[in-house]
């Protein structure tokens, strides 16, 4: 039976539910990976950052329009049934998330685009350095700045979210 305070309190989630969905993204560079790993960081910091890339409202909230159409060229190119050419979360760089903190870093800023880097701290501290280090690049759409390729390493290779849309495409 729902009383009063219960109506009361699940009228209060809906709302901030949706204030937290209608955010809108920071305005630069830097309060955007900011915003988007202090949101990985939240708890226990196993939540992840997939939520930039879960679906086609959300990328086109974070990304910029030529890398949104290259992924959607990927997907369509993913046969059916099969995982699409991104199986992991980039934000992370892992499988499963562990972010304990960040540091975002500035490498290079130009009137329309920007190379930032985050490093992540984790709970567990298993990954090598180099692959706590992810980098992004950004570029300026419609007085927007938007993630145009982001970059890291696992296991010591590098890879490339562009790269690999890119070579899905190719196979």
């Amino acid at each position: 039976m729902l009383t009063r305070r219960s109506l009361i309190v699940m009228s209060l989630l809906a709302t901030a539910k949706a204030a937290e969905a209608q955010t809108p993204v920071p305005s630069d560079p830097a309060a955007i990976l900011t915003a988007i790993y202090t949101r990985a960081a939240k708890g226990k910091g196993d939540g992840g950052g997939a939520f930039i890339i879960e679906n086609k409202a959300a990328k086109s909230r974070y990304l910029s329009k030529a890398l949104v159409a290259l992924w959607a060229k990927a997907d369509a190119h993913t046969p059916k049934g099969d995982v699409g050419p991104i199986d992991f979360d980039p934000v992370t760089n892992s499988q499963e998330p562990d972010v304990k903190s960040f540091e975002v870093d500035a490498e290079k800023t130009e009137a329309d685009k920007a190379t930032l880097a985050v490093t992540i701290t984790g709970h567990r501290n298993d990954r090598k350095p180099a692959d706590q280090i992810l980098r992004y690049d950004f570029v300026r759409e419609a007085n927007s700045w938007k993630i145009d390729d982001i970059r890291g390493s696992s296991d010591g290779e590098a890879w490339s979210i562009r790269k690999m849309l890119t070579d899905a495409l190719k196979s």
